[in-house]
């Protein structure tokens, strides 16, 4: 029981700094919510001048259009143009619609992503400083939770990748093996080369395996002396107690890359390591462009089912310019509601994205490095 306390301790306290960043971000988003839901969805929506005026003038221009028909179509065009040009979306829009709760929430995710849209925004002045005021907590909070899930998902990628490495090299390995000129076979060279090096080294116990067994494998022991072999012999019944004693080991994969202290035994974090997983990860750049491409592509077959207007090449397209924050605003959501349970998604592909864009850096480094080493030996 002592020993499963002591492990529950590490996994909480391993697991503890990444449920405080992303349940910060989420209360963040929470609150931001309510303030805006109440400031922005409880204006004075009273028709103001500068809207009587532009309804004013579009009635002048469709009462032109249908008595004059033999008017040039492009002096309507621009007349038209100059008009809607003047138009602000807030003036056709319902503000307890618009900033429910929901709505409100869809765009504090906008805000702390730094995508923008453009199509909701704040109206009232107390709305812009809070907005403000928002974004330049939100967004470092957004980071900080970006570069916590990169380093989760960074340990994820290179464990996967190198497995798969593994795998394939034992694949290659398993075939038979072609003849050497010399009449020597590539693997029974590695194999006593292995060997070799491993007669080298002191004998460690990696299973639970006995002491018989051991000394079969090890022809090392058989030459020593009987007083040796009795004094080694001791040494492993002794590391094969402690071994089945001690508590089983969390593999390296299994422990959180921010918290290595908890390897010591220690029960502090060192949240200033968070990103050096990150920075490690180098995987190739053609395998990560095709998970940022199966990434968006899974999303755009799902979304054209709740927004009807778009079809999957527009949803591709609204998918990249979200992920990458660009956010221009020419396609947006008829149904933010339904979109914004899809928060989640935003968050993890930002996060794949940027490590993508991270990888393309690192070898565009690596490409100018030799293009400079280059032409100075030039």
């Amino acid at each position: 029981p002592q020993q499963d306390k002591k492990m529950c301790t590490r996994v909480f306290w391993a697991v503890f700094p990444h449920a405080c960043f992303i349940s910060s971000l989420v209360i963040y988003a929470f609150l931001g919510a309510v303030m805006f839901s109440h400031i922005e969805g409880n204006r004075n929506w009273n028709e103001s001048e500068e809207y009587k005026d532009f309804m004013l003038d579009l009635w002048n221009l469709s009462k032109d259009l249908t008595e004059n028909r033999t008017e040039n179509q492009e002096t309507f065009k621009k007349r038209a143009h100059a008009l809607f040009t003047k138009a602000k979306l807030e003036w056709f829009a319902d503000p307890k619609e618009q900033w429910s709760f929901l709505g409100s929430l869809f765009f504090c995710c906008t805000v702390f992503t730094t995508v923008g849209y453009g199509h909701s925004y704040p109206v009232t002045k107390f709305g812009k400083y809070l907005c403000m005021l928002y974004a330049l907590f939100g967004i470092p909070l957004m980071f900080l939770v970006l570069t916590d899930l990169g380093d989760i998902l960074a340990a994820i990628l290179s464990k996967s990748y190198n497995e798969f490495r593994k795998l394939q090299s034992k694949m290659l390995a398993s075939k038979p093996a072609k003849l050497c000129s010399g009449c020597i076979c590539k693997k029974n060279k590695d194999i006593k080369t292995g060997s070799s090096l491993l007669m080298q080294h002191k004998i460690v116990i990696q299973e639970p395996l006995s002491i018989t067994e051991v000394l079969k494998s090890q022809s090392s022991v058989k030459r020593k002396s009987l007083q040796y072999r009795n004094a080694e012999i001791f040494e492993m019944l002794i590391a094969r107690e402690n071994q089945y004693l001690m508590p089983p080991r969390i593999k390296k994969f299994e422990r959180w890359s921010s918290c290595p202290e908890l390897d010591s035994g220690k029960m502090t974090c060192v949240i200033e390591n968070f990103g050096k997983e990150l920075e490690k990860l180098d995987v190739p750049i053609l395998l990560m462009a095709l998970i940022v491409f199966a990434y968006i592509s899974c999303a755009a077959a799902i979304l054209p089912n709740w927004e009807n207007h778009m079809d999957f090449e527009e949803a591709f397209y609204f998918c990249f310019i979200t992920l990458t924050t660009i956010g221009f605003g020419d396609i947006h959501l008829q149904h933010p509601n339904f979109f914004l349970f899809f928060s989640l998604y935003i968050v993890i592909g930002m996060e794949i994205v940027v490590i993508a864009f991270k990888l393309g850096q690192d070898r565009l480094i690596g490409l100018y490095k030799k293009v400079i080493s280059y032409v100075s030996k030039k």
